[in-house]
């Protein structure tokens, strides 16, 4: 088995909710991160700290000193991790077929009239380009 690059490691479910705080804010503390997670996560200051250590570690945050207190940013933007996230389900689940993929999204999720409209159009440009 092949060592994986740390930045194409996959996040877990706390570090996933984790990462949408700091894309949202870009650069952010610890303390930040804290106030701004769901509610019903309610995690430690030094749980978070942790976790955020670890993001550090596998790639996804870099940090630097300003005034005593650590800002984090994230190395790898959320389109980018998303992109990734979809070619390595596709890959993996769907035997490399992301048409398959889309098909069983379309196929299974409770899609509205409008949400239908939106793919029909985007495959109608696909098409045309």
């Amino acid at each position: 088995m092949t060592k994986k690059k740390r930045s194409e490691r996959l996040l877990t479910e706390v570090e996933l909710e984790m990462m949408n705080v700091i894309w949202k804010s870009d650069q952010c503390t610890i303390r930040s991160v804290v106030d701004q997670l769901p509610k019903e996560r309610r995690l430690a200051y030094t749980s978070v700290a942790t976790m955020m250590k670890i993001l550090e570690e596998k790639g996804f945050l870099t940090s630097e000193n300003q005034e005593k207190t650590h800002v984090f940013s994230p190395v790898i933007g959320k389109e980018d991790y998303e992109r990734r996230t979809l070619n390595h389900v596709a890959e993996k689940l769907f035997e490399g077929s992301p048409s398959s993929m889309v098909m069983k999204l379309i196929d299974d999720a409770d899609l509205s009239r409008e949400e239908l409209k939106a793919i029909q159009k985007t495959l109608e440009e696909r098409l045309r380009s």
